[in-house]
């Protein structure tokens, strides 16, 4: 989203509930559920519904976490360590899930809560919700990364990496934009990025469940995927500080040929920049030899343990999450459903002319490592892995497993 949209959504939200400000704010009131989320531009809209379906028996009060996803991350975790009951709904990260049930800062769903939780969640993001078979969050959206291109200078998108590296040079013969927009910034969309080149080539970074370093022969093919593309013709100079809106914001310049982003980039496409519109198309996720697994991302709704109205709370969290609340923050704020049928519902086809190509991408999805250390784990991966065109493939392999072993060791949750 632009500035001036994040703008408006924060201006929104306080008025909606106020800012959060640390241990201790949010409303406490007896009938009073409070939710912390990310920035969200038409989450106020959303409270507001389900305010009014409630109809007295509760009402949400939205407060909004900072954007950066570390930040948000680190206050939580603070206060739910502090036992903070002002806290009642979280909106996680799908990466937070094993992190918080496993420190048991976070209530299971059961009987007839869980089952509506699960209710027409497409598989994937439902794993994301999931720590050791027991579903501790409710999917809000879910998200995919897709090759975006202008068709007017790749007609044809390729497949692989190696086609868009080939496509790069040819674009740069021609004196043409030429460079392919990727998440190069030492932060979690590297990680992403790496995960993406690991599950493509048939690998995993753990093993499945979570314990042990799991880097074959695919990990050493990523690695060599991703110091080839940032010494080609594709690699933007400014990719080593490039983040999703730098990538956008590049490709929306005239700069970019292409970027592998999240589905917002449409949105903004068509708000800032409708003449290239037309010509904005998009593919599915790049492999290496083969067809590429796209990184999976998206929200889930959780209850805090330390929460006094636990029955409200997952009331408040169903509603905030059903179809039509899904519809809404689809239409309107870029976030693809995790429930199936929605795709199908009112305003979709227009927001969303991609969405048989999100929904084929999300049957395959790549989530990241399920594990409680997967903070360290990101964090470790991502200096290892920065700059990508310092990477010297068989030497990075053998860091990568070291430190990912002894991140695997640690026991804490703080940041």
């Amino acid at each position: 989203m632009t500035a001036r949209r994040w703008t408006a959504a924060l201006g929104a939200a306080a008025l909606a509930g106020g800012l959060a400000a640390g241990c201790g704010s949010g409303d406490t009131g007896p009938r009073v559920v409070n939710l912390y989320n990310a920035p969200q531009q038409n989450l106020a809209e959303i409270v507001a519904r389900c305010n009014r379906k409630a109809a007295g028996r509760y009402r949400i009060v939205l407060n909004i976490l900072p954007r950066p996803a570390d930040d948000q991350r680190e206050q939580l975790v603070r206060r739910l360590a502090a036992s903070d009951s002002g806290l009642d709904v979280l909106g996680l990260d799908v990466t937070w899930t094993a992190e918080l049930a496993e420190a048991g800062w976070i209530r299971e769903w059961t009987g007839a809560n869980a089952r509506e939780a699960r209710k027409g969640v497409l598989p994937g993001p439902l794993g994301t919700a999931v720590w050791h078979g027991r579903l501790y969050a409710a999917p809000s959206n879910a998200n995919v990364q897709l090759l975006w291109y202008r068709s007017d200078l790749i007609p044809e998108p390729p497949a692989t990496w190696a086609g868009l590296m080939d496509a790069s040079a040819r674009l740069a013969a021609a004196r043409k934009p030429h460079y392919g927009e990727v998440t190069g910034a030492q932060y979690e969309g590297i990680v992403v990025w790496f995960n993406s080149l690991v599950a493509s080539g048939g690998g995993r970074i753990l093993t499945s469940g979570g314990e042990r370093v799991d880097l074959g022969p695919p990990a050493l093919n990523a690695l060599r995927t991703m110091r080839r593309f940032a010494r080609s013709k594709a690699a933007d100079p400014s990719m080593t500080n490039t983040r999703e809106d730098d990538a956008r914001l590049a490709v929306e310049s005239g700069r970019g040929a292409y970027e592998i982003n999240w589905p917002f980039v449409y949105a903004s496409m068509a708000e800032n920049r409708p003449r290239m519109l037309p010509h904005f198309r998009w593919a599915p996720y790049p492999g290496i030899d083969g067809p590429g697994r796209a990184p999976l991302g998206g929200g889930n709704y959780a209850v805090s343990r330390y929460s006094t109205k636990p029955d409200a709370s997952f009331h408040a969290a169903l509603c905030l999450r059903d179809p039509e609340s899904q519809r809404i923050a689809a239409v309107k704020d870029g976030l693809p459903p995790a429930i199936g049928s929605v795709y199908g519902a009112a305003g979709m086809a227009k927001a969303y002319p991609m969405r048989q190509t999100i929904l084929d991408a999300l049957k395959t999805a790549v989530p990241r490592p399920m594990t409680p250390t997967y903070q360290n784990v990101s964090t470790i991966t991502a200096v290892t892995l920065s700059p990508p065109g310092s990477i010297d493939p068989p030497r990075t392999l053998a860091t990568l497993r070291d430190l990912i072993g002894d991140a695997l060791e640690s026991k804490g949750v703080l940041p």
